[in-house]
Formats: structure tokens, sequence, C-alpha cells
């Protein structure tokens, strides 16, 4: 079983953390843990209140494959210095538990989602490719690593608590040309814990497509992943006339990416230009934080 948005029982995160079936209760009914109520009226916990409640406590896991997470998470924890390392080594020999084991650790110890990508997950997929393009890896183990990471991503992403119906919305992809889905899948989960309605909505969308989006859905942040330019003039253009679309509806524009350099940067507007997803919610967070400012659209080097 994987980590899903499934309600559990009472007796399962009992079993899980090694207390009783009634000290569980007993937290229950303080609101220690949050419960909802089925049809026959049995209690139930969303995993997402579990764990947020372990993140919280530092309640230890005794059988956390009842959770759906690896059997031995926590047991020891992972040491996060020595994340960064383990992680390389995981992706790419291709150990999937390892890794989701390496980011449930990290995350139910109290560390952030933009932590974990910012620290952990984004420098061992650069190490890799890195590593891939001088040949020491091989190609399939480079797509693998990838495809382990954004499966893992998207656990973490049903870890985090759901936004409220009033959270700001914000919207994100990549443009034409541009394939790399594992930055904006990470800026995802980053916004969402920070209680953003945010959705990537994923990998080369043609500008037309993406400006029907913001007019759509008007959010408060769209987001451009920039990892791969093949014409600067194309993405130049294209990326002129969605800027222009978003300031129609007052949505503020932040980007970032290898791909834009301080030269391309210098002819392009945007609210905010971010080199790590830790400036990018810092960025958001200002937004939520002074949300009865207009936010400048200048080229703003956060």
């Amino acid at each position: 079983m994987r980590p899903t948005n499934k309600l559990i029982t009472p007796k399962q995160v009992a079993q899980a953390i090694g207390v009783s079936e009634s000290s569980l209760k007993r937290w229950c009914d303080r609101g220690v843990l949050s419960t909802v109520r089925t049809a026959g009226g049995h209690r139930r916990l969303a995993l997402e209140s579990v764990f947020e409640f372990l993140r919280q406590s530092g309640q230890p896991l005794v059988r956390p494959e009842l959770l759906g997470l690896p059997s031995n998470t926590g047991q020891p924890p992972t040491v996060p210095f020595r994340a960064r390392e383990q992680m390389f080594a995981a992706l790419v020999a291709g150990d999937e538990d390892q890794c989701r084991r390496i980011v449930f650790d990290l995350y139910l110890s109290g560390k952030s989602a933009c932590e974990i990508c910012d620290g952990v997950l984004a420098p061992a997929l650069h190490q890799i490719g890195a590593r891939w393009e001088c040949g020491d890896v091989a190609i399939y183990r480079e797509r693998r690593a990838c495809e382990i990471a954004s499966k893992t991503l998207h656990e973490l992403r049903l870890a985090i608590r759901a936004p409220s119906i009033e959270a700001p919305v914000a919207l994100g992809a990549t443009l034409e040309c541009d394939p790399y889905r594992l930055p904006t899948e990470m800026i995802e989960v980053v916004m969402r814990e920070l209680g953003w309605n945010a959705t990537s909505l994923g990998t080369q969308l043609p500008v037309a497509t993406l400006i029907q989006a913001v007019r759509d859905s008007q959010p408060r942040l769209l987001w451009v992943s920039v990892s791969c330019v093949v014409s600067i003039p194309g993405f130049l253009d294209g990326y002129t006339l969605l800027q222009r679309a978003a300031t129609e509806v007052n949505t503020v524009v932040a980007v970032g990416g290898r791909a834009l350099t301080a030269d391309l940067r210098q002819r392009m507007t945007y609210a905010a230009y971010c080199d790590t997803l830790n400036h990018l919610a810092a960025f958001a967070t200002s937004l939520t934080s002074n949300s009865g400012r207009k936010p400048s659209c200048d080229k703003v080097e956060d």
C-alpha cells in the first residue's frame, strides 16, 4: 500500500505508532487527531492528518507499512546531512523504497517539502544529470531516477493537507519544447504545503492554451519553469504574450529554471525570478501576507 488520501481506521493508526486503540481514541476526542465519521457512524482518520500529527508530536513509527510507507521508515531515521548522498545512491540504483523512505523520514521529522526538494531531491537529480552528461550514468538510470522522483513527489503531495476552498490559486507549467516536469512538480508540492491551491499543468504547453488557462482560472500566481529553450526569439515572443495576458487578469508571474540566463532575463518582464524553491516560497508568502497590495511587475530578482 502507498500513501493515498483514503481514510484509515483508528486501529491501523494505533498499531502503526505503537499505542493502544483506547489511547488513540482519547487523542481524537481531545482534538489532537482530526477524525471524520462514515455514513455508518464509524470513526476514520485521513492519512494527511495522521502525517501532520506525527510531524508535530514526534511520535515514532512502529509499523510504518500500515500507513503505506516502507517498513524501515524512521528505523533508524535518515540523517539530514547525509540524505543527499543517500538519495543520489538510491536513485542511481533504482531503489524506489529507499527514496521514499528518505523523503518521508525527513518529512515526518519536520522538514518542509521545500527543504526536502531544495536540499536533497533536486541536488541528487542534478548530480545524476551531470554524471549522465559525462557518460558515467547510463541513460536508462537517469530516466528511471526521474520516474522514481516523480512518483515520490506525488506521494508527498498526498501526505500534505489539502488547501482550503478560500486558498489563493496558483498555476504553473513549462512552455513548448521544455519537457522537464520535475521542477514544476516540485513547485506544486511546495506551494500546496504553503496553503495555496496550486496545480501544475504539466510540460510543453503551447502558449495559447496556457493563456486560456490563466484567463479561465485567473490565478493569483503563475509560475513558469524554464529548463530548456530551443529558440530564444520564439520563447520570448510566446512568453511576452503570456505575461501580458496574466497582467490583464492581475496574475503575477514568477519564473525560474536553469535555462534563464542573466541576458535572457533582462529581456523578460516578471514579478519574481526564483533560482530556488525557497525563493519562490518566500515570494508566495509575501503575496499572501500583503494581499491588499498589488505587487510590482518589474524584474524582481528574488
